[in-house]
């Protein structure tokens, strides 16, 4: 038995809950090399289905999948088992929806891509520890450039609006939209 095992509790038991299949299957396998039982889903509703039917002792949930928000799993997890242990993944990681995610009961709130050892220490973090800065953080313009998609989306694509939300000439932000995201 690995240490990694041998750090798990008896229910290992994990419901990964994200709609980018690649990442989803890469991270499963991940998860079941370091012996949990995994189960998946694609949409907040199998995602409730899973956390009403046969509830895990962890997950992994995106926050925003095709047809919804992810914390409505979170929501639901906690309300048929309370003492889950649930890590919210985001492309779009900002402070309003790290404090919704904590609010819902997830034990940390990760920015994508985030890899299987990040993950595995969130999920196992004993609680009140702090996390260890990350290995690789996002540079500013990928930080900046995430804000403005960020904004981008919650103005429904509207170039005109998501300028004048950011104080920005229009021109400029098509520009900047137009470009590829920055490492």
């Amino acid at each position: 038995m690995s240490a990694t095992e041998s750090a798990l509790p008896e229910d290992r038991t994990l419901l990964i809950v994200e709609d980018d299949r690649p990442f989803r299957e890469r991270l499963a396998r991940a998860m079941q090399t370091r012996g949990f039982d995994v189960r998946i889903a694609e949409t907040v509703r199998e995602g409730i289905a899973n956390a009403r039917d046969n509830p895990p002792a962890f997950a992994v949930v995106d926050l925003k999948l095709e047809d919804g928000n992810g914390l409505d799993v979170v929501e639901a997890l906690h309300e048929t088992r309370p003492g889950a242990r649930v890590v919210v993944l985001t492309g779009f990681g900002n402070i309003a929806t790290a404090v919704a995610a904590v609010k819902f009961g997830a034990v940390d709130y990760l920015s994508k891509p985030a890899d299987a050892d990040d993950i595995l220490g969130a999920l196992l973090a004993p609680p009140g520890a702090k996390p260890r800065p990350p290995e690789n953080p996002m540079s500013a313009d990928r930080v900046r450039w995430e804000h403005i998609q960020r904004v981008y989306e919650l103005c429904g694509h509207n170039v005109s609006e998501t300028a004048r939300r950011l104080n920005m000439h229009r021109r400029t932000l098509q520009r900047i939209l137009a470009k590829r995201s920055p490492r």
